[in-house]
């Protein structure tokens, strides 16, 4: 006689998505006020949770999917806010000089690796990486700026285009 194994202390993806989808496309619906939105952050919360691998604790639920949820409403007004920019930046351009939906597209995708890659330096590091690539300041005076020596300028800009390269070279 086979008995059956113990009950898991993790929760199924499919108990979560039917005890708590309803539930998790009301709340965002409040915040974001948009019930389309909503619906297409609930269901890539639960592709995020899917393809994680990683289940809450029984119990849990809500506050998982929460947090899943509002680091992709964080993503998702991340990336408007850049390609808003980067619109912006384009939008003087006449028609002939303007980019390429594609083109459009491929740049957009590259800020926002660049903006992540920026957003997982230290400070210290990306400051460094900052001034000496958009007010081209030299490491000695990027040491003044900072209040460091110049071998920690060296190291930063080091971890900073080490970064660059794992981004560009990642696939």
């Amino acid at each position: 006689m086979s008995s059956a194994p113990p009950p898991s202390p993790l929760q199924s993806v499919d108990t979560l998505y039917r005890d708590h989808h309803g539930w998790l496309h009301g709340w965002l619906r409040k915040r974001l006020g948009d019930r389309e939105q909503a619906a297409d952050i609930a269901q890539d919360t639960f592709l995020r949770l899917l393809l994680s691998g990683r289940l809450p604790s029984i119990g849990e639920g809500r506050s998982y999917l929460t947090q899943i949820a509002r680091n992709l409403v964080i993503d998702q007004w991340r990336r408007q806010r850049i390609e808003r920019a980067y619109l912006d930046s384009i939008a003087h351009l006449a028609e002939p000089e303007s980019p390429s939906l594609e083109t459009r597209a491929l740049v957009v995708e590259t800020l926002l690796q660049i903006d992540a890659m920026l957003d997982a330096m230290p400070a210290k590091v990306r400051e460094a990486f900052l001034l000496s690539q958009f007010e081209g300041l030299t490491y000695p005076q990027i040491a003044e700026r900072l209040q460091v020596s110049v071998s920690s300028v060296q190291k930063y800009m080091l971890r900073a285009i080490t970064a660059c390269y794992q981004v560009l070279y990642a696939e």
